[in-house]
């Protein structure tokens, strides 16, 4: 397994055609569309001026199918300002070292000319931002809460903050991604175990690890899980893997997550959710991942968390705080 190096996992950029928009408007409008293994029911479209500049926004889920995933990034390929990879990761993180997800590569690759990117990039810079803004505002009480983070290596910035920041934190990895009974609780262990598992768990089918298509509309009864949702004060991380196993009551819980839909809003309040919280903004009634939103950066020209970092400045960019 290759880990690619910090210059290698610098974010691109790459582009998307819709029959719908006119030459006229594409050549003004800055697109960005994300390809998702997702469930095509969670497609959207937004249309949004952010620094000046107006974009058009898509989510395209491909039903699981990696063919047609990679047939669409061919075909958007110099036609848009960037594509996100949307429902898989291109990277995982264990500490200081970055994995390579093989089928995201081999996806990423059917793009020549326009970058293409995962959200890594973003999640790094601003899940880290979002959750230290939300302790430093007193919007969100993290000091010695119970946090449940269904997978650290999808969100490893978010995890070393909320450790930071002294919260209790449960890591979900071997019992959301691999279906083991092991909670781990210390992030050394995740960085330890992380240089065992995720050079092999990265050659594994994606759908093997993560929901794809319609499985992404699936809510299993789990007791193993359930312990663990029962005690967090904060649920937290990718929504998918939250709604996986999602119980049947969550009263008073906080879910700090990104990627949410208004069918999974009402999901939350309807289980008793205290307060819902996305790292990234609502667009049009819809919260866009994390690969959307580094495509937009993507497409203003960033590349660095630095550049990242001055593009969230100027658009002063808040969490999303919905509280039921």
């Amino acid at each position: 397994m290759n880990v690619a190096s910090e210059t290698e996992l610098m974010p691109t950029t790459t582009l998307h055609d819709n029959d719908s928009v006119s030459p006229a408007e594409t050549a003004q409008t800055l697109r960005v569309v994300s390809v998702s293994l997702g469930s095509s029911s969670r497609d959207h479209t937004a249309r949004v001026s952010m620094l000046g500049r107006d974009f058009l926004i898509e989510r395209r889920g491909v039903d699981g199918d990696l063919k047609r995933a990679r047939n669409l990034i061919a075909e958007l390929d110099g036609k848009v300002a960037a594509i996100g990879l949307g429902g898989i990761d291109l990277y995982l993180v264990a500490g200081k070292k970055r994995y390579t997800m093989r089928e995201a590569k081999n996806l990423a690759r059917a793009a020549k000319i326009t970058p293409v990117v995962d959200g890594s990039g973003l999640k790094h810079s601003l899940e880290r931002r979002t959750i230290r803004h939300l302790a430093h505002d007193g919007t969100l009480s993290i000091y010695g809460q119970n946090v449940l983070l269904v997978s650290a290596v999808d969100r490893f910035g978010m995890a070393e903050e909320f450790k930071r920041l002294r919260a209790k934190v449960v890591f979900g990895d071997f019992m959301f991604i691999l279906g083991l009974n092991y909670p781990i609780t210390r992030l050394r262990d995740v960085r330890r175990l992380g240089t065992v598992i995720l050079p092999i768990a990265c050659q594994l089918p994606f759908k093997l690890l993560y929901p794809t298509g319609d499985k992404q509309n699936e809510i299993k009864v789990s007791s193993k899980h359930q312990k663990f949702y029962d005690e967090a004060d904060i649920i937290a991380g990718d929504f998918l893997l939250i709604r996986r196993f999602l119980p049947a009551r969550i009263d008073g819980k906080t879910v700090v997550t990104n990627t949410v839909t208004l069918a999974d809003i009402e999901l939350l309040r309807e289980r008793g959710a205290k307060m819902l919280i996305t790292t990234t903004p609502e667009l049009e009634g819809r919260s866009f991942g994390t690969n959307v939103m580094e495509g937009v950066f993507a497409a203003l020209g960033a590349q660095t968390p630095s550049e990242y970092s001055k593009l969230l400045d100027q658009l002063n960019w808040q969490p999303r705080v919905v509280k039921f």
